[in-house]
């Protein structure tokens, strides 16, 4: 019984190591971050952390790639269990990742940790955008293509540039990481203004409308 402990306990340390290195970068970023405060705050000894990874890079790396994993299949799983049309894919998809961009605080730490640590880790940047930012804009891409083809989406330019229906959300994500608390946002009244916003940019224009192309 005493072994069996002793190895879910161990099984479970990477874990507790991620999460207290989530909370120690956060707060101090990645530079101020030292790994004998990590330790600290997961409870084991710096010793303990060197078992389970070579050094703090390791330690950053490992940690953005446990925390997004949940969102990279959160986000495949969605996108393929839809079936409908284009603008009410794109509305239910849309709403679905601004949820995760926007309000989950884990998803929004892991956006800005990286932003502010690109240029140290692009490989880093490069995997995050091929497990999440690249299947999502190509599912968006999908659906504008059969939206089109079908006469249920009026503009083929946003084709060139499917991220483009992304940019509310990470709008919002950066009002939320820049003012906290300090200025509260409606968000669910806000995801529904900006997937409006988007929907009527792309949605065919009645016979007859002068902006009608």
């Amino acid at each position: 019984m005493a072994g069996g402990v002793r190895a879910r306990r161990k099984a479970e340390r990477p874990g507790e190591i991620l999460d207290a290195a989530f909370e120690e970068f956060v707060q101090k970023g990645y530079a101020a971050t030292r790994l004998e405060d990590v330790a600290a705050r997961a409870g084991v000894t710096k010793g303990t952390i060197y078992f389970y990874f070579e050094n703090k890079e390791q330690v950053f790396v490992a940690m953005v790639r446990e925390f997004s994993r949940p969102l990279h299949i959160q986000a495949e799983e969605f996108a393929t269990s839809s079936s409908s049309t284009a603008p009410e894919f794109l509305r239910a998809y849309l709403c679905y990742l601004y949820r995760i961009l926007a309000t989950d605080p884990r998803s929004r730490e892991i956006f800005r940790l990286l932003i502010a640590e690109a240029s140290r880790f692009p490989e880093l940047i490069d995997e995050h955008h091929q497990n999440f930012m690249g299947p999502v804009v190509k599912r968006l891409r999908e659906s504008l293509e059969a939206g089109a083809a079908k006469g249920e989406i009026r503009s083929p330019s946003i084709l060139e540039f499917p991220e483009l229906l992304l940019a509310p959300a990470l709008s919002l994500n950066i009002s939320m990481l820049l003012f906290s608390d300090r200025r509260p946002i409606d968000m669910e009244r806000h995801f529904e203004i900006a997937v409006d916003l988007l929907l009527n940019g792309l949605l065919p224009r009645p016979a007859g409308d002068p902006g009608r192309h």
